[in-house]
């Protein structure tokens, strides 16, 4: 099992430890619901290093990238960021990963962490067009700094104007004392914040400053449990529970990062999907009853016909009710329609909404 270059400060900050794709990462600080709150209310801080980044460089990168990816990167300038996914050649996920352009001809390609090994053998697969490539996940560190106060707690650790950088964009520029940080206004909660993008030999310093600044702030470290209630009350995909091989990225309601104006890996069949409609598609549903819908459990009609099932499922720290994603028919996917979690025998009511559950 891997570490990453903070398992040490999380062990001795007493987090719950537990693998995760492959590696030792802290689950839990003091709880998920407070943890949560925090990240909701004002800034904590994720230690995802075990995520993957592929640097890709030379003059075919954008068109490896166009090739793989279902969005078009040809819209990206420097310092923006692009969300998309890896189709396979059977109607599913590779994965769902970042984009950035980090200069002409040079890209960062940020991957689920389940899936290094995965995405880099299926993008170096396709890389018939002579274009460097260079697995950087062993290299560098990521920490999410999350949070409506995380714009104004991380200012002084930087000479750039933090609330200028815009959605899904980023500067490469100095922060806690160290240069050429990646600074990119993404995440994965909903609330606000950056990323930081870091040598693993700086890591530490860098946490640490970051802690010092947020200190006033209220800042605490948060577990991946909590990063997992924190997107799930947005409706963000998760990889292995919300999309995976088997699921479309058109009935994940993914259409949106799944462009055809270009040639991609399986275009077509997914063009033709769209024309012709998906048969399921990926609902929201929140419990009208007090109870908690988890993975795998089955969705049924009111005459308890199977009509789905469940694929990321919690009770939401915010919003104090039972929530999740699920795949139904489309007959049955309409915003208000009911439908039913099938919860240890008893079929209990739930109703589809519409994204993000949480709303400001």
């Amino acid at each position: 099992m891997k570490n990453t270059a903070l398992t040490h400060i999380h062990e001795s900050l007493g987090a719950k430890m537990l693998p995760f794709a492959g590696y030792n990462m802290p689950i839990t600080y003091e709880g998920i619901n407070a943890e949560h709150e925090t990240v909701r209310n004002s800034v904590g801080v994720f230690d995802v290093s075990h995520m993957g980044e592929f640097l890709l460089t030379g003059p075919n990168a954008l068109a490896l990238i166009q090739k793989v990816t279902s969005n078009d990167a040809s819209t990206l300038t420097i310092g923006r960021a692009q969300y998309s996914c890896l189709p396979n050649n059977d109607g599913g996920i590779v994965d769902d990963l970042i984009v950035y352009k980090m200069k002409e001809e040079e890209y960062l390609l940020v991957v689920n962490a389940s899936n290094i090994e995965k995405d880099w053998n299926w993008i170096s697969s396709h890389n018939d067009l002579g274009v460097e490539m260079k697995n950087l996940s062993d290299d560098y560190s990521l920490l999410a700094i999350q949070g409506p106060k995380a714009v104004e707690a991380m200012q002084p650790l930087s000479s750039i104007d933090l609330a200028e950088i815009a959605y899904y964009h980023f500067e490469v520029a100095d922060f806690a004392g160290f240069n050429n940080v990646i600074i990119s206004a993404t995440g994965y909660t909903g609330s606000g914040g950056f990323e930081i993008y870091c040598k693993n030999a700086d890591a530490e310093a860098i946490w640490n400053k970051v802690f010092e600044a947020g200190a006033a702030y209220g800042i605490k470290p948060i577990g991946l449990a909590a990063r997992d209630t924190l997107r799930l009350e947005m409706g963000f995909c998760l990889y292995g529970n919300d999309i995976n091989d088997t699921t479309s990225p058109l009935e994940a309601g993914l259409g949106w990062i799944t462009k055809f104006n270009k040639d991609f890996t399986n275009s077509e069949s997914l063009k033709k999907q769209k024309e012709e409609g998906v048969s399921k598609k990926l609902v929201a549903f929140e419990m009208q009853e007090r109870a908690v819908p988890r993975h795998d459990y089955e969705i049924v009609d009111a005459s308890g016909a199977v009509i789905g099932v469940v694929t990321s499922g919690t009770m939401s720290p915010s919003m104090n009710k039972g929530i999740g994603l699920g795949y139904v028919t489309v007959s049955n996917s309409a915003v208000d329609n009911d439908i039913f979690i099938r919860i240890r025998k008893n079929d209990v009511l739930a109703k589809v909404v519409k994204l993000p559950f949480y709303k400001k």
